[in-house]
């Protein structure tokens, strides 16, 4: 019976580490810096699901063409990848609450506290309507030294001293009362 008992126990704790190893597996492709050595080869077959679609535009305020391709268009898990001269990815971008985050768990939705606490220190960031709206400044934190760059946008209305090309100065009130939240990420390889 004690053979059993230990034989049942022992297929359980297997068949529970089997689930958890394969929902990891299945998380861990949303993971944006595993991408970041593919070729568009590897991208196709690793993302068959993803109804690519592929092209050329213009890039850094106009100057730079370069071809992209974009996974799960039109849904919450869209994906744009940029490709240099050499079929390499550029930068990877994703700014819909999908399943996308990066390796650090920063994604799409999380909060300017959720940030600081991944960091490790406060981060501070740029102002608000311009082209690099709500830019995140690691200030030496955790994320420092990563590919990672994240745009910040808030959820509430702010106040016209947050706009512009400079570093935020605000108080704890009033970064609080604008909600911040990641609007964008972008990984740019190295």
């Amino acid at each position: 019976m004690k053979k059993l008992f230990f034989v049942i126990v022992f297929i359980g704790l297997y068949s529970c580490n089997s689930t958890k190893q394969a929902t990891t597996a299945a998380s861990d492709k949303f993971v944006a810096e595993k991408l970041l050595d593919y070729d568009l080869k590897e991208v196709k077959e690793r993302f068959s699901d993803a109804n690519i679609e592929e092209g050329t535009n213009l890039y850094d305020e106009g100057t730079v063409e370069r071809n992209y391709a974009i996974l799960y268009p039109g849904t919450k898990d869209e994906m744009h990848i940029t490709w240099n001269a050499n079929n390499e990815i550029f930068d990877i971008r994703f700014a819909e609450e999908g399943k996308w985050r990066s390796a650090s768990g920063v994604k799409v939705g999380t909060t300017y506290k959720e940030l600081n606490e991944l960091n490790e220190i406060p981060v501070s960031f740029y102002g608000f309507g311009w082209d690099y709206s709500g830019a995140v400044v690691w200030n030496g934190g955790k994320l420092e030294d990563t590919d990672l760059r994240v745009f910040l946008g808030a959820e509430n209305e702010p106040s016209d001293k947050f706009y512009g090309d400079q570093v935020v100065k605000a108080s704890p009130q009033e970064i609080e009362n604008m909600n911040l939240k990641v609007q964008a990420v972008v990984l740019k390889k190295s």
